[in-house]
């Protein structure tokens, strides 16, 4: 079954841009709020939930501006996750987009579930 696709952003107002882009492309970055623990090996990011691994391949990426992962077991060949950087141009604030993928009707959980996520992020970054 394909996969609907979604956006979501955040607004993180006046942090380091480079401190967000170390929490979404690095193994202590991403294991501060998005997994348990992460492992890299060449592009190929392993992501620990308890006991359970998911593996993940960086597919395109533009320094402190995007970063897009793709599960290796993927079913749907054009599902991915996405985090792009951007500022806002009225206040000056940092926004994170976040594009993903959901089952139809999963999108809400997937949305929540992104939320505390994020929620996570921004306090280990302190906002």
């Amino acid at each position: 079954m394909k996969k609907e696709k979604f956006h979501i952003e955040y607004v993180f107002g006046k942090v380091s841009r480079r401190s967000l882009w170390n929490h979404l492309t690095t193994p202590p970055g991403l294991s501060s709020w998005f997994a348990d623990d992460v492992h890299v090996n060449n592009n190929v990011y392993t992501f620990v939930w308890n006991k359970d691994e998911e593996e993940a391949e960086i597919v395109s990426q533009k320094s402190e501006i995007s970063v897009r992962y793709r599960w290796v077991d993927e079913e749907d060949p054009h599902a991915y996750f996405e985090f792009a950087i951007h500022t806002v141009e009225l206040t000056g604030a940092i926004a994170l987009e976040i594009t993903d993928f959901a089952e139809p009707g999963e999108k809400n959980d997937s949305i929540n579930l992104w939320d505390s996520q994020v929620e996570e992020l921004k306090r280990t970054l302190g906002i």
